[in-house]
């Protein structure tokens, strides 16, 4: 690696601010990685109507595998948005609810959702057009 080279990189992390960790930008950044995650979003909006089941919410969320929805909603435990709840049955039964700082969330979220089902038909549209006028674009 040559000495500019270097120099350019190290150059960058010291403009990174997540490089200061009290840096403001950073906690958003983080925050925004974990509610803008599409599968926290799905799981937000179907435990806003209440406790579910682990299975009922995997049959609720197309698409999602049961290891995704595991990590999700460790995520969302870890983050204090969700609560996970065992009762002592056998088998053992589990189910989640929102906090109240993840029920504070819902209509932020839920407005997104909104929002995107409104949309996507536009979206749709436009990127159809885009692609049609520009066919070497690499995006997809």
């Amino acid at each position: 690696m040559s000495v500019t080279h270097t120099e350019v990189t190290a150059g960058a992390a010291e403009l990174d601010p997540c490089g200061q960790p009290d840096h403001p930008d950073c906690g958003i950044r983080d925050v925004l990685d974990r509610v803008g995650d599409k599968w926290s979003v799905l799981v937000i909006v179907e435990l806003a109507s209440g406790a579910r089941r682990f299975r009922e919410l995997q049959r609720a969320i197309d698409g999602i595998s049961q290891r995704m929805l595991t990590l999700t909603v460790r995520r969302l435990e870890r983050d204090g948005l969700v609560i996970r709840t065992v009762y002592p049955t056998v088998p053992a039964q589990v189910d989640y609810r929102l906090t109240e700082t993840g029920a504070s969330l819902t209509h932020l979220v839920k407005a997104l959702a909104d929002w995107s089902l409104e949309n996507r038909d536009g979206i749709a549209d436009a990127r159809q057009a885009y692609d049609a006028q520009h066919p070497d674009n690499g995006i997809r």
